[in-house]
């Protein structure tokens, strides 16, 4: 084990021993400090042969504790996402690229994954209802207040300056992209069109549109579409992937998704630097995810 302090942050570096990866390495730096949020673990993946001697792209992802070693997991479940990108850099043509999954605070994900500027966009009554639903789910105690401007900005100026100090990366646009699941795939969309000059691509897996747990008057879908229609950004540098399968929470998103896709179309996005991706049979689980990750990997990377 060693500190580390660089740029002004201070996080404790481990092998991360009690995660076992079946291809390349995990580096793990322990209660990572933030000014925006809460410390949390930051997991590195390096791919098998990782040198200083070349530069990597950078795939950053949410729900960090649930993409590697399903025994760790709490509900015996994970991406995987060593095995898969692993295997995917062996058998492709591609850019090599590191992953940096950020762990969540549990007791505040909804929070920080929620997309504030959208939710602005609701009336107080609007929010007064969909505080009392989340509350029910025992997603806040008090009136429902996102947080993810902070958090993309832990994201922004903290993680990603440490990243590129610590690691051998592509530092640019082009070269950085952001991923994840459900609410996880919301605030990768929101990253993108906050950031545009920071991320280059999304990928928005099982995108949880509906922000509860109901379609029934519920004002949150238009919102996000609202937003979309004028903050998504320039199809010709930028490539987004959505997906959704039909069983369990999934099976809320297919009329939710196919009002975003109109939307993609009507802001130039085509099958070059878009796709949406529907999976009949496939439920609301990182064992659905873990599947089908190899498909956002090449959308993104390949040449």
């Amino acid at each position: 084990m060693k500190k580390l302090f660089l740029l002004g942050l201070f996080c404790t570096v481990l092998k991360a021993q009690d995660v076992k990866v079946s291809s390349g390495s995990l580096q793990r730096f322990s209660n990572f400090k933030s000014e925006f949020v809460s410390a949390r673990n930051v997991d590195v993946w390096l791919p098998d042969g990782y040198s200083n001697n070349e530069k990597y792209a950078v795939l950053y992802m949410h729900d960090g504790q649930m993409l590697y070693d399903a025994s760790t997991t709490w509900n015996k479940q994970a991406w995987e996402v060593d095995e898969v990108s692993g295997r995917f850099l062996k058998q492709k043509n591609t850019q090599k690229f590191i992953i940096v999954g950020i762990w969540n605070n549990p007791e505040l994900r909804h929070q920080e994954y929620f997309p504030k500027k959208p939710y602005d966009l609701l009336t107080l009554e609007q929010k007064e209802i969909i505080t009392s639903e989340l509350e029910k789910r025992g997603k806040t105690k008090e009136m429902f207040t996102p947080i993810s401007d902070l958090y993309l900005k832990f994201i922004v100026a903290e993680l990603k300056p440490f990243i590129d100090k610590t690691f051998s990366t592509h530092t640019d646009q082009s070269n950085t992209f952001i991923a994840g699941s459900s609410m996880g795939g919301l605030i990768s969309l929101y990253a993108i069109c906050e950031y545009p000059t920071i991320f280059g691509g999304a990928a928005c897996l099982s995108t949880h549109w509906t922000g509860t747990y109901s379609t029934e008057n519920n004002p949150i879908p238009g919102a996000f579409i609202a937003y979309l229609k004028d903050h998504l950004p320039e199809p010709r540098n930028h490539k987004i992937y959505f997906d959704y399968g039909d069983q369990t929470l999934d099976a809320l998103y297919k009329p939710l998704q196919e009002k975003v896709d109109v939307v993609m179309m009507e802001k130039g996005f085509s099958e070059t630097n878009w796709k949406t991706n529907y999976f009949p049979g496939k439920d609301h689980s990182e064992n659905s995810w873990r599947e089908r990750f190899e498909i956002p990997l090449g959308f993104l990377f390949n040449k």
